[in-house]
């Protein structure tokens, strides 16, 4: 059986200025990264029609994995098998992840995006960018400090950390400034991964390159020694970050195995992020496509949930549907069957653990007011007897795929469902809702998400982060929508919690404002916003020969 980086080798790959020209995108648009690649550089008004928005999530993430990505591919690429004219809009992968647990992020099989090497090892430079910016003002935060602080900054009281586009739990806590007077003030400081980076928020939220620039103007940095917020502009920082992020703001061009277009840009994880791709890529499809097919991160209680309460509230954006992707596997994984026996057989696992499915359904359907497809990733080991159980327990469209092993051919039904409801019953404009009103206060906020959607009892706060809280509210930084940082295994905040448990208590253990994104992240449980690598990363496993081939890269 060939691998997912053996597959991308042998693919036919178009010329990037092919995949464009579908588009109606001329050549004079397009910012090239060698014959495969491109940035679009003048994005904005190349179409005056709207196309359709499909929103791919799923069910809580299982060991086993469910196929998110693997599913938009695709869908996307079955949908212009049935005529229709469809693009997708992706994130772009971490090398955290890729050389971590997670593997990279470009799709598997024959529902990849390609090329799959660049894609997943820095590909045009975005996050790079996204970094640069971060610690360009991180440093100019420092040397503020050092060269006399006219500012009046409290060190103590320094909200802005520093980031990094890799897994490493020893940079969580750091100490910057050690050494005597010559290398700094003496401080507290710590480490994020680039996608949990407020930058990496307001280059998916910016509409362009002047609203990208405000934004980055408005970051708060942390206090002065009154307890008024200090911002990025204050500090003159915010037009070189723009400067270093003049390129990265443009959205990605790549495409399919199968030669359809996907745009790839912005890498916010959806579990201490907000999960999207960004605003500019999407609405850019939008522009120029029939149907764009979207993800948003993790499972539903996470990137969905984020997609409609910051993005869609933010942006106007509404999708006409959403796919629920899952599996048997995962199924049977919430019903307590061990990762080694979810390849066998097992009814009665099917029938008891459907809650966590049944729940993010629900949420999708009743919270948000948005019409469900379930997507059933199917794997060989999956029985007609468990599909067909599953089917029946369900009270919205079921459809099983196989494109991991057929690409666009698998997923032909699936795109049929979904075209007949994008035709005869797409969810209008007015139909979609939110977990929250932007006026409630973050409390209610808070509150109204962990019973709506995760079916919390109660919320927690601890001393910290009602302080954090309280000056931001202070400051005036009201009427902003939440982010919550939060496992991505439960609908708790326990990883070990599975199903669809209820009654549980979610405590925030950490309040950040993200002023320039325009949202409040709250912290909640052990979530960590940089990451570890695992006993055995992906990483162990790589190398490289000769002639230069990567060895091991999935």
């Amino acid at each position: 059986m060939l691998t997912d980086l053996q597959i991308a080798r042998e693919a036919n790959t178009r010329p990037i200025t092919e995949i464009a020209a579908k588009l109606g995108i001329e050549d004079s648009n397009l910012e090239l990264y060698g014959p495969y690649k491109a940035k679009i550089s003048a994005g904005e008004n190349l179409s005056e029609k709207t196309g359709r928005l499909v929103l791919v999530t799923a069910v809580s993430p299982t060991p086993a994995g469910e196929g998110k990505t693997t599913t938009s591919v695709g869908l996307c690429d079955a949908l212009n098998l049935e005529g229709v004219k469809a693009s997708l809009s992706l994130r772009e992968p971490s090398m955290g992840p890729v050389f971590g647990i997670k593997g990279g992020a470009a799709g598997g099989g024959y529902a990849q995006v390609i090329p799959m090497e660049d894609i997943n090892l820095a590909f045009t430079g975005d996050f790079a960018a996204i970094a640069q910016s971060h610690n360009l003002l991180s440093a100019m935060i420092d040397n503020h400090l050092h060269q006399g602080n006219s500012l009046n900054l409290d060190a103590r009281q320094i909200w802005w950390r520093r980031v990094m586009d890799m897994n490493d739990r020893a940079l969580r806590q750091i100490t910057v400034g050690l050494g005597g007077a010559t290398n700094g003030f003496l401080r507290e400081d710590g480490f994020d991964i680039v996608s949990a980076s407020e930058i990496m928020a307001i280059i998916c939220l910016s509409r362009n390159l002047m609203d990208l620039r405000s934004r980055l103007g408005k970051i708060v940095i942390g206090l002065n020694l009154d307890g008024v917020p200090v911002t990025a502009e204050d500090i003159g920082a915010a037009g070189a970050m723009a400067v270093i992020l003049r390129d990265a703001i443009k959205p990605n061009l790549v495409q399919t195995l199968e030669g359809n277009p996907a745009f790839i840009h912005g890498g916010p994880f959806a579990n201490i992020a907000h999960g999207c791709s960004s605003l500019a890529a999407t609405s850019l499809a939008m522009e120029l496509s029939d149907v764009v097919v979207t993800e948003a991160g993790f499972g539903a209680d996470l990137g969905a949930e984020k997609f409609f309460d910051i993005l869609c509230q933010a942006s106007g954006l509404r999708p006409a549907l959403s796919v629920l992707v899952a599996t048997v596997r995962s199924v049977k994984y919430n019903s307590g069957v061990a990762v080694s026996d979810l390849n066998t057989p097992n009814i009665d696992a099917v029938r008891s653990g459907c809650a966590n499915l049944l729940r993010h359904i629900e949420n999708l359907e009743n919270v948000f007011g948005v019409r469900t497809v379930v997507a059933l990733n199917r794997f060989p080991s999956d029985t007609p007897e468990e599909l067909e159980c599953l089917r029946n327990i369900l009270n919205v469209p079921c459809v099983s795929a196989t494109h991991f092993s057929q690409g666009g051919e698998g997923a032909r039904e699936l795109a049929k469902v979904v075209k007949e409801n994008l035709l005869k019953h797409p969810s209008s404009e007015k139909e979609v809702t939110f977990a929250y009103d932007l006026a409630d206060t973050y409390e209610e906020k808070a509150y109204k998400v962990a019973t709506s959607i995760y079916r919390a009892g109660t919320v927690t706060w601890s001393p910290g982060a009602r302080r954090r809280l309280a000056k931001i509210e202070e400051a005036g930084y009201v009427g902003l929508p939440i982010c919550i940082a939060k496992t991505q295994y439960s609908f708790s905040s326990n990883p070990r919690a599975l199903g669809a448990p209820v009654g549980h208590e979610l405590q925030i253990r950490e309040v950040r404002l993200s002023a320039g994104a325009g949202f409040v992240v709250l912290v909640a449980g052990e979530m960590m916003t940089m990451p570890g690598l695992s006993k055995n990363p992906a990483a162990l496993g790589m190398d490289i020969d000769e002639n230069g081939q990567i060895i091991g890269l999935s």
